[in-house]
């Protein structure tokens, strides 16, 4: 099914969704970013993959390029951003670049995901190109790499980080919203859980059952004592996406929801629409979501904390804030980075390190987004 003019703002989580438009309004920020961020050579890097992959289209890969194509119709999608498939034995995705992103696929993608599977895949890809993704999580890869030398910016190392932070919070609902992406794409979702459990335990899925994956991620959310809470909490707050587990199960809570239907049936923003979004309505709802996810999850620290207080609403409001925090904060690098593309200012950031744990997945100094 075609859902024609289909905004991303159907498929993105509230959280994500609040943080990209308080982004968006800020009048020429992407221009501004783009250029403050030339350094970042994505004319290169597009040519080592050009180098280096295989550029898939109806004479390379042509079963990628089929389901490429089915992806994107699904989606509605104007123009199919370049596809490649390089040499990998890690079962994931990218979407990679500033000003004109492309995807890129592992070769163990392609040749242990189904066809349902791998269309999910390039759905979930196509749906971080089209909400902007791309763009904004580059940036933060640049600004986690340079967070211990921009003391030029307005903005001190503590205050940073703490942004950064707020940041990787939205990145992980920007992995969620993806998901979504991924099974508008494939309107298949026991291939989109398929795809996820394969990422978690590898290709052989008569070795596991779906019930028993959901059950995991019952038992991951609600298990244990504070001690394991702590642990979670640990384990994800500087990581870029959720844990396999949660994103099966608030895949399967969005289906149930009835959202998923609805969509099919018609009912979703339209692109066309997308000017009159409101800021202030986006961010209460990536409060709200907050809210209801604080009501529902069994974590013992989360429910500690409704016995002490409101938490959820307290991290609702926290949450809510994040996008304003982050779009001030952006407002200001902006102001500074045209202030040096003006000559105002002579000092000039270091280049970024090509060292080891980078957050430089394929060790060519460049910038990933990865599914």
């Amino acid at each position: 099914m075609v859902l024609t003019g289909i905004s991303s703002r159907a498929w993105e989580h509230p959280a994500d969704r609040g943080a990209l438009t308080a982004l968006r309004e800020l009048r020429g920020f992407d221009d501004v970013v783009k250029a403050f961020f030339g350094m970042w050579n994505e004319r290169g890097f597009r040519l080592a993959y050009l180098a280096s992959a295989i550029r898939v289209d109806h004479r390379q890969y042509p079963r990628v390029y089929q389901l490429y194509a089915e992806a994107a119709t699904s989606l509605d999608v104007p123009e199919l951003p370049e596809l490649y498939v390089k040499q990998d034995p890690f079962l994931n995705g990218q979407a990679i670049g500033l000003d004109k992103p492309f995807i890129v696929l592992p070769t163990a993608s392609v040749q242990q995901l189904d066809d349902d599977e791998l269309r999910a895949l390039l759905g979930h890809e196509l749906g971080h190109v089209r909400s902007g993704h791309a763009v904004y999580k580059t940036i933060l890869i640049i600004l986690t790499r340079w967070a211990a030398s921009l003391s030029w910016l307005p903005v001190g190392a503590l205050a940073l980080r703490a942004i950064i932070g707020a940041m990787m919070e939205w990145w992980r609902k920007a992995e969620l919203s993806a998901d979504r992406a991924g099974l508008l794409a494939g309107q298949d979702p026991a291939a989109s859980l398929r795809l996820l459990m394969k990422m978690a335990g590898g290709g052989d899925l008569s070795q596991v059952d779906t019930a028993a994956f959901l059950e995991q991620a019952a038992e991951y959310d609600g298990g244990g004592d504070l001690r394991d809470s702590l642990h979670k909490l640990r384990m994800t707050l500087w990581s870029t996406h959720p844990v396999p587990v949660a994103r099966a199960a608030a895949l399967r809570h969005w289906i149930d929801s009835g959202d998923y239907a609805r969509i099919l049936e018609g009912d979703y923003p339209r692109r066309e629409d997308d000017s009159t979004a409101s800021v202030t309505t986006e961010v209460k709802a990536a409060a709200e979501s907050y809210r209801e996810a604080f009501g529902r999850t069994q974590d013992p620290l989360v429910g500690l904390l409704r016995r002490l207080g409101d938490g959820a609403s307290e991290m609702g409001e926290w949450a809510g804030g994040a996008a304003g925090k982050a779009r001030a904060w952006f407002g200001a690098a902006g102001e500074a980075a045209g202030r040096a593309a003006r000559g105002e200012r002579r000092t000039t950031p270091p280049p970024p390190s090509n060292g080891n744990g980078n957050g430089d997945s394929d060790g060519d100094g460049q910038d990933s987004t990865e599914t």
